[in-house]
């Protein structure tokens, strides 16, 4: 639970929108109006302490896209993932040359993911489904 004094970061939110990279901008294009297996995607999306780079909240899917500086931030970026796990969220990661040089490859990827998620609500199963058969001989 966060502190009652805690603020959602909104305006670093939107800083970082106008402020997005190439390959954030390129993937936007991609994941924006529901593109993606009709999934809605928000942009530098605030969870808890953290902004992430597109969320889906229905999907319970993070995806960021990371630049050069994270190769030296990974203790750092694996406690940050371990929050967003924490709360509910799947993490996925590519990095920006990956998003620039290959968007078809990374959107298939996202599209891949999205498709393996279970049920929001599983159907009930039906009266007698439980019912032994006998083995065939």
């Amino acid at each position: 639970m966060l502190d009652k004094g805690y603020k959602r970061p909104t305006a670093r939110s939107r800083e970082l929108r106008a402020n997005a990279t190439e390959a954030e901008r390129l993937l936007w294009r991609h994941l924006s109006a529901r593109r993606i297996e009709g999934v809605r995607f928000n942009r530098q999306f605030p969870i808890g302490p953290f902004i992430c780079d597109f969320v889906s909240r229905s999907a319970r899917l993070i995806i960021e896209v990371d630049g050069g500086q994270h190769a030296e931030r990974s203790e750092e970026d694996a406690r940050r993932a371990a929050y967003l796990r924490s709360q509910g969220y799947r993490v996925i990661r590519f990095w920006n040359n990956d998003v620039l040089a290959n968007i078809d490859g990374v959107v298939v990827r996202i599209a891949e993911i999205l498709t393996d998620r279970p049920s929001p609500s599983p159907s009930r199963e039906r009266e007698g489904s439980a019912i032994a058969r006998p083995a065939r001989l």
